[in-house]
């Protein structure tokens, strides 16, 4: 039985955030999300995050996790943090403990990591920049100890090989261990890192694991390093999609925030931003420069370019923009036509329908093949309350006309331009409401001499 502790007390000081560092974004979402994600691919029988800074943040961030709290009420280090959360483990479990700001840790990884058949096993890989990082200790090859770089003599700070921060052990001998860890060092704290050495004079079985890919265990704790794991995921994530059949034609101006499942042959054009969870069905296109958050777009479905869609649901091929701004829970079926300058929220658009230019349509339903005019508004917000719209089957909305919620316009209706519609408006007729035109004679128009 496995069991996993997340080591997520940290307040991050040079983060210079009011945010815990953990929260701390990359590829759109919480690092310790990330990490939770990879954890739950392991099956673990409970996932336990001790918390400090921040806690009740990090708790709301993450809620409806499933995850286990421990606080760390003071923050004494990680062998300290982590002996806050074995209380509770299973006596039987093996335990995997993991640093919470290591976004990039693949489960893959871990697994490799759980098949090692040591008394205790820890993750390490070879830096081409050691510092900062616990040095891994060998002696003729055997892991012997973990030395921290404050603690450390010049030779091991020589190491290159160091430690990720990744540790599994028996719950049983880990909790033993870290009765042994002493606060006798440089920073007057109890290091996880301490059970390495500690289990190895005792004759047990340690070994490292280097992993395959060093980028997968880069931490941050600063900006400038939160940026270079940025830089990490984006590189992968945008390889991920070509693998999947995605083409990008300039791929180092898209940015990838969040899951995406694709369809073969989708096409995704220059500075083009995908946030939140996205679908796309085969051949869909996205032109440049737009951001495309939670959709679910159908095979075939044209995003022009400077589109902004976010919650949108395609059903069939249909053309979106360019310019255009479609907000949750819009509904486009098959060979609609949503053109420049439109906004919608809460419309579904029957196959067909078409609002080619400059128009406002929320809370509506608009029935197929009826065509909406440019300037023309859905009037749905009444200062308290939004109300819904309904426009037929191949009703015509003339320009610049207003209809003022809640009202139907029947199948096959007619609106003339400019009209303000509060009433519904029977099927098959034309419907008007606008003022009469009319011309004054002998009219002249003022000029600057009429003031003298």
């Amino acid at each position: 039985m496995l069991e996993v502790i997340i080591l997520a007390a940290g307040e991050g000081k040079r983060m210079n955030s009011a945010r815990p560092k953990v929260l701390q974004p990359v590829g759109g979402r919480p690092m310790l999300q990330h990490l939770v994600d990879a954890a739950r691919e392991l099956e673990p029988a409970a996932i336990r995050v001790v918390v400090g800074a921040g806690a009740d943040q990090v708790r709301a961030a993450l809620d409806g996790e499933g995850l286990d709290w421990v606080l760390q009420a003071e923050r004494r280090g990680t062998g300290h943090a982590a002996a806050q959360a074995l209380p509770d483990v299973s006596p039987d479990a093996r335990v995997l403990v993991l640093p919470g700001d290591m976004p990039l840790i693949r489960a893959g990884t871990l697994s490799r990591l759980l098949q090692r058949q040591a008394d205790l096993a820890v993750l390490s890989f070879v830096a081409g920049d050691p510092t900062g990082y616990g040095r891994i200790i060998r002696d003729r090859g055997r892991v012997v100890a973990i030395r921290e770089e404050k603690d450390a003599s010049d030779e091991e700070r020589r190491i290159e090989e160091v430690n990720s921060g990744v540790l599994c052990a028996g719950a049983k001998d880990l909790s033993a261990w870290l009765d042994e860890v002493g606060d006798d060092n440089a920073q007057g704290e109890y290091y996880l890192t301490d059970c390495i050495g500690i289990a190895a004079a005792a004759g047990r079985a340690v070994e490292a694991v280097v992993a395959d890919s060093a980028d997968e265990l880069l931490g941050a704790n600063d900006r400038a390093q939160l940026a270079g794991l940025e830089r990490v995921f984006q590189a992968r994530a945008r390889g991920e999609l070509m693998a999947a059949g995605v083409t990008l034609l300039d791929p180092d101006s898209v940015q990838v925030r969040g899951p995406v499942v694709s369809g073969r042959d989708v096409c995704i054009d220059v500075n083009v931003v995908l946030e939140g969870r996205n679908r796309f069905g085969d051949e869909v296109a996205i032109g440049p420069g737009c951001v495309i958050r939670d959709c679910d777009l159908a095979a075939g479905t044209r995003v022009e370019a400077m589109s902004v869609l976010e919650g949108v649901r395609t059903t069939g091929a249909c053309s979106v923009g360019p310019f255009a701004r479609l907000r949750a829970g819009t509904e486009l079926a098959e060979g609609v036509k949503v053109g420049n300058f439109v906004e919608t929220k809460k419309a579904r658009l029957a196959a067909g329908a078409k609002a080619s230019h400059l128009s406002y349509i929320g809370d509506a339903d608009v029935g197929e093949d009826a065509n909406i005019g440019a300037g023309t508004i859905t009037c749905n917000y009444d200062g308290v309350s939004k109300h819904r719209t309904v426009i037929g089957r191949l009703a015509f909305i003339g320009s610049n006309s207003s209809l003022v919620a809640p009202v139907s316009v029947g199948d096959e209706a007619t609106i003339g331009a400019g009209s303000v519609i509060s009433g519904d408006a029977p099927a098959g007729q034309l419907t008007l409401a606008r003022a009469r035109q009319r011309s004054v004679p002998g009219w002249k128009r003022p000029s600057a001499g009429d003031k003298k």
